[in-house]
C-alpha cells in the first residue's frame, strides 16, 4: 500500500488515468430527487444544414433523447429545457464572447437571424407545463433561476443531455457540481460538433464532476 511520501510520477499518472477512464462517482441515484436538463436542443444546433452551428451528432441523437424525455415524464421526473435566445437586449452575456473563434466571424452570413427565438427542435418540443430556461452563456446556471427552480422542486440530482458536450453541457455539469448537485451525464445523449472531442470531455467529467452513464443505463436506474 502506498504511503505519504511514496508516490512516484508513474503512481500519480496511473491514478489519474484510472479516474479518467474508469471513474464512477460514488453517490446513490434517487429517482424522486432527479430532474432532466435538455440543453440547447434547438434549431440552430439540430436543424440540418441551417446554421454554421449545426451539430450533426445532435440531430442523430434526437430519437434517443426523445426516449429519455418520455421515460422521465412517465416517472414524474421534471424535464427542464434550456435554449440560447435574445434576452435583455443581449446585455446580459459575457462581453468577451465576440472574441471567440467559435463565433465564425469570418463567414459572410447574417448571424442576426440565429439564436433569437430559441426554438426547441420540434421532435423534442416541451409540453405546456414544462420550463424553458432562456440563457445567455454556456452554463445553464449562469444568470438564470435554474438553481432556485431545482431547489423549489426538491431536486438534488440533475441528468444532463443535449449539446454541446464540451461547452454548454459540460459547463452546466461543472456549475451543478459547484452548487452541490449530483450530476448524471449522458454519454450517448450529448454531442459535439467534432466527434473527436466527445470522449476527452467525458473523461474530464468522469474524473471530477459527474457520473457518466449511457441513456439506457439512466432509464434503467430511474425504474
Amino acid at each position: 500500500m502506498l504511503k505519504i511520501g511514496d508516490f512516484t510520477e508513474q503512481d500519480v499518472l496511473s491514478l489519474a488515468r484510472k479516474a479518467y477512464n474508469e471513474g464512477d462517482a460514488q453517490f446513490d441515484i434517487v429517482p424522486g430527487k432527479c430532474a432532466l436538463l435538455v440543453i440547447d436542443m434547438q434549431n440552430e444546433f439540430v436543424k440540418p444544414h441551417w446554421s454554421p452551428d449545426w451539430v450533426p451528432e445532435a440531430t442523430k441523437q434526437v430519437p434517443r433523447i426523445r426516449r429519455l424525455i418520455e421515460h422521465c415524464r412517465s416517472k414524474s421526473v421534471p424535464v427542464i429545457y434550456t435554449v440560447y435566445s435574445q434576452t435583455h437586449k443581449y446585455l446580459d452575456r459575457p462581453k468577451t464572447g465576440k472574441f471567440m473563434p467559435g463565433r465564425y466571424s469570418e463567414l459572410d452570413i447574417d448571424f442576426s437571424v440565429f439564436f433569437v427565438d430559441g426554438q426547441v427542435w420540434h421532435e423534442l418540443a416541451p409540453r405546456e407545463d414544462e420550463i424553458v430556461i432562456r440563457k445567455s452563456s454556456y452554463g445553464a446556471f449562469y444568470g438564470t433561476p435554474l438553481e432556485t427552480i431545482l431547489k423549489n422542486l426538491g431536486k438534488d440530482t440533475v441528468i444532463i443531455c443535449g449539446t454541446l458536450t464540451n461547452c454548454c453541457c459540460g459547463t452546466t455539469a461543472r456549475q451543478a457540481y459547484e452548487r452541490s448537485f449530483k450530476v448524471i451525464f449522458g454519454s450517448d445523449v450529448t454531442s459535439t460538433d467534432d466527434p473527436e472531442m466527445q470522449e476527452p470531455e467525458l473523461k474530464v467529467l468522469r474524473k471530477g464532476y459527474a457520473k457518466v452513464m449511457a441513456a439506457e443505463e439512466i432509464i434503467k436506474v430511474l425504474g
